[in-house]
């Protein structure tokens, strides 16, 4: 892959539930301020995207931060960093595909006049039994991703187009519908409502270190790979902050608490027609599958090099003769990504994503300075400016991003690294490359 595909790829993984659902849930915290949430994620995600720039051209590896962890700080650090991308990918993609349900029923009841009910299409807790969509998008995506990497990318690169058709189809009708009076207050919910709002749009930040997933897939992966990192974040952010400009001043901030294709329903209103909005839903289920497909694709590639270093069992590093894909692990990934997507509600699935990937990109921006003093010699084809400044910055950003999380998310965080602990000493250690060798 060249650094188009690989750009792509962190477009795929990013720009989706997070701008077509999250921002209903985050609106009602900031009210029109949540264009600042966004920067606030944004520049949260700048300063450990200059970190990931770095370590993706100095070593050029599948694994994303699990590999630049366990080259700079060891074999513990690196599986507590691997066991949060497991949380970060893996949740994520749960959550994306619940996202992807309710864009569905929006295009079927445009389309068809039918919906899926409520007993099939939301989980427990949110008035249903299964999430039947949720299930079929993360299985539909497990069928790209088994026909092969180079496959897949040209399936994501046409899937990133239409999202951002939609979004700038979008912008241009909602433009219309715009009250400067939407505006006011701007901050009704003071200073704090903008951070939580920042915490939990920052799930529309993960992804864009996706690329970093394809270092051993990627043409020139010292040159290409940062670029595409970096180049993904300004196309997103830009996307983002005026999405959510139009957005706020087209429907009054209060209407936009428990609406999950809350960018639809400003269509819908705008133009007092169904058309727009039915055309902005197919969009939307195009952009939401795409994310599914390519942040799937990356946490296949994490337990691949977590695998082949000995602390996740060998299945997850067996890959197919023909395709070179690692088809045992994509299967036993997806089906446990869809069973997670069909049984947990969306809310609490983003908050569990954003703090495992906020403790991943700290521990990034903690390995920049770990190789700087190590290995000042080696080889870089990006170099992160102001270091150790920047990464210093970065790393306190993802605490303080952390820390306006609700103490739920916390208490769920500490009982997934109870048990990754437990995993690690109990199995990974005894059987790491590391420890065979010693032997």
């Amino acid at each position: 892959m060249g650094v188009w595909q690989l750009t792509m790829i962190s477009i795929g993984a990013t720009l989706g539930t997070g701008i077509f659902v999250v921002l209903g849930e985050a609106v009602p915290d900031a009210g029109p301020a949540v264009v600042v949430s966004f920067v606030i994620a944004g520049l949260t995600a700048l300063f450990s995207a200059l970190s990931y720039a770095e370590l993706a051209g100095t070593i050029p590896v599948s694994g994303s931060s699990y590999s630049y962890a366990y080259a700079t700080m060891g074999e513990l650090i690196a599986w507590v960093c691997g066991w949060c991308l497991i949380l970060e990918y893996g949740v994520s993609v749960a959550a994306v595909a619940v996202g992807w349900g309710e864009y569905l029923n929006e295009l079927l009841d445009g389309t068809l006049g039918i919906t899926i009910p409520d007993a099939l299409a939301a989980p427990p807790g949110d008035g249903g039994i299964f999430n039947l969509p949720a299930l079929l998008v993360v299985l539909l995506a497990m069928a790209f991703l088994l026909g092969g990497a180079k496959e897949s990318a040209r399936a994501n690169a046409i899937m990133v187009g239409v999202k951002i058709a939609a979004l700038i189809l979008f912008c241009a009708v909602a433009f219309t519908g715009i009250r400067a009076g939407n505006y006011t207050p701007f901050m009704p919910l003071g200073m704090a409502g903008v951070s939580a709002a920042g915490a939990t749009l920052f799930f529309s930040y993960i992804g864009f270190d996706a690329a970093s997933t394809a270092g051993e897939e990627a043409k020139n992966p010292q040159a290409d790979l940062p670029r595409a990192i970096m180049l993904s974040l300004i196309i997103v952010t830009a996307l983002y902050c005026l999405v959510a400009a139009v957005a706020v001043g087209a429907l009054p901030w209060k209407k936009f608490s428990g609406s999950e294709a809350a960018l639809a329903s400003i269509m819908k209103d705008v133009t007092g027609q169904s058309f727009w909005a039915v055309l902005l839903a197919a969009g939307a289920v195009v952009a939401i599958a795409s994310v599914v497909l390519t942040v799937l694709y990356g946490q296949t590639r994490i337990l691949f090099a977590m695998s082949r270093d000995g602390l996740v069992p060998k299945v997850f590093s067996t890959v197919h003769a023909r395709t070179g894909v690692p088809r045992a692990n994509t299967v036993i990934v997806s089906l446990f990504c869809g069973v997670l997507a069909a049984a947990i509600p969306l809310g609490q699935l983003a908050d569990a994503t954003s703090i495992g990937t906020l403790f991943a990109f700290a521990l990034v921006n903690i390995a920049v300075i770990v190789l700087r003093r190590t290995r000042p010699d080696m080889p870089r084809t990006f170099r992160v400016p102001l270091s150790p400044l920047f990464p210093v910055i970065g790393f306190a950003l993802c605490l303080w991003m952390m820390g306006s999380l609700q103490f739920v998310t916390w208490v769920v965080f500490g009982v997934w690294m109870a048990i990754g602990l437990v995993l690690y000493f109990g199995y990974g250690m005894r059987r790491s490359r590391l420890a065979t060798a010693e032997k």
